[in-house]
């Protein structure tokens, strides 16, 4: 790889899609339009950008890295990911009738307009967003320090720097655009490696004959084990129903049916997709079987591809990284914009400064997330323990609080706690750890039962549902209108 020719076209690559971003949004004019794209994005432009998040950091860096280590359980990240975003098609796509900015606003909806529930949430949906975002600092650091010869360190730096600029211009319309546009190099490049890699090495029959055929058992469950492979999946299933930015979609789209459609396409596409980060691990195995760190597996694996051609595969997996962190980006600064800020202030800032406090909040996210990508360099275990400590509780959440009207806000404190604090035992207990390969399965069980007990030990919640809706709504908009305390029983508003 001849360094200063990637750095070369990948710079010119992305100023053209930061031109693009620049297009699309140079008349918007409000923090709404910044971080939820005016609430108008069309099927085409979510499709493009759940795809583009989703075929991300973890795809390529960590599902081949697994796929290098584990075989066919290279396709877990894959199957966990589709079966999470069709869950969240089928059961949260009503909520865009609600009109939430974040999760928080959600979340406190569902348990009786609690300020301590909406600020903690707050408070964790951001740590959540900051750890995806570093994921995928660190994703782009490790493909940075391969193709450019430069210290990991440094390329961290670099992208993080890169991040700030790319997100900063447009805000979420533009990455929306920018994303969708990237999806399309994004699968050409995956399919390109994965049939290259494999005629590379002699062909199909050679990769069988010289991997584990343990590798080769449904899922790798063989190799990685029944419980491991379970854990996987969910917690990437869980990852995908909790995290902020999957949330942003819901409430940025033009509507349910808009996002319904792209979700349910995005979940049969990734589907597919899933056999080819692990394909493409298999085959970079028979390549070279002492990588130091599995973690370059999809950057060795451009050796097998023409210098051309390479370069477009590996602009392709920046392309993946640049797309899912820049979503998570938009996220943390919409809970900032939204949530913290208010936490603060008492209200939402004025529409005209909307859009430079979200630029300057952009900055201190990255910053964040930055700090969090230097402490590893491990995608998969970075991804699978962030999620487990902070998402497992977050999930049992919004689960029960859709569909279970006597959850309360005592319930969801006892389930968010249940989750971290089980997640934690098993992270420090290097026998359940490598038993369970990581702590979501436990994690959710605990939360579970936590939330359940506690809501059926506490009282009701005194406002109902749509007292709840118009109480968020008033504060969002700044009119000053709180409704009265209302005993009626919680009811769904959707």
């Amino acid at each position: 790889m001849q360094h200063n020719n990637f750095l070369t076209w990948f710079l010119l690559y992305a100023f053209a899609m930061m031109a693009v971003g620049w297009y699309v949004t140079r008349h918007q004019k409000t923090g709404e339009d910044f971080i939820l794209g005016g609430r108008k994005l069309p099927m085409l432009l979510t499709l493009g950008s759940t795809v583009g998040t989703m075929v991300g950091t973890g795809s390529s860096i960590g599902a081949v890295s697994f796929g290098y280590s584990n075989g066919w359980a290279g396709m877990l990240y894959g199957l966990g990911g589709a079966s999470g975003i069709l869950l969240t098609a089928w059961l949260f796509g009503p909520l865009r009738n609600l009109r939430f900015m974040t999760m928080s606003e959600e979340i406190c909806y569902y348990t009786g307009g609690s300020r301590i529930v909406k600020n903690l949430v707050a408070l964790l949906i951001f740590l959540a967003s900051i750890g995806w975002l570093g994921a995928h600092i660190l994703g782009g650091g490790l493909y940075l320090a391969w193709a450019a010869g430069i210290d990991i360190t440094l390329a961290k730096i670099i992208i993080a720097v890169g991040f700030i600029f790319y997100v900063g211009i447009g805000g979420y319309k533009a990455v929306s655009w920018i994303d969708t546009l990237q999806s399309v190099v994004l699968f050409v490049g995956f399919i390109v490696l994965a049939a290259m890699s494999v005629s590379y090495v002699g062909g199909w029959e050679v990769i069988v004959a010289k991997t584990d055929p343990q590798a080769f058992t449904l899922f790798g469950i063989g190799k990685l084990g029944l419980l491991p492979a379970i854990s996987l999946a969910t917690v990437i299933g869980i990852g995908v129903l909790a995290t902020p930015s999957y949330r942003q979609r819901i409430y940025s789209a033009a509507s349910t049916r808009t996002i319904r459609q792209s979700f349910i396409i995005t979940g049969l596409l990734y589907m597919g997709f899933s056999f080819l980060p692990a394909i493409i691990g298999m085959a970079t195995h028979v390549m070279n079987p002492e990588l130091d760190n599995s973690g370059f597996a999809f950057l060795y694996a451009t050796n097998a591809l023409p210098h051309v051609v390479a370069m477009v595969v590996l602009i392709a997996g920046m392309s993946a990284n640049l797309s899912s962190g820049s979503s998570d980006a938009i996220a943390g600064v919409s809970i900032i914009l939204r949530d913290i800020y208010t936490m603060i202030v008492g209200q939402m800032p004025p529409p005209e400064k909307a859009i430079g406090l979200s630029r300057l909040f952009l900055l201190g996210v990255i910053l964040l997330a930055l700090i969090f990508a230097l402490t590893s360099n491990d995608i998969i275990g970075y991804i699978t323990k962030m999620i487990s400590m902070i998402m497992s509780g977050m999930c049992v959440t919004v689960l029960l609080g859709k569909f279970w009207p006597r959850f309360n806000w005592q319930g969801c404190i006892a389930a968010l706690l249940g989750g971290s604090l089980t997640s934690l035992a098993v992270i420090f207990s290097p026998q359940w750890s490598a038993a369970l390969g990581n702590p979501v399965l436990p994690a959710l069980a605990v939360s579970v039962v936590a939330a359940v007990v506690v809501t059926l030990l506490t009282p009701q919640n005194a406002l109902s549902r749509e007292a709840v809706l118009q109480m968020i709504t008033a504060e969002r908009e700044n009119d000053g209108q709180t409704p009265r305390a209302d005993a009626t029983p919680v009811r769904s508003a959707e």
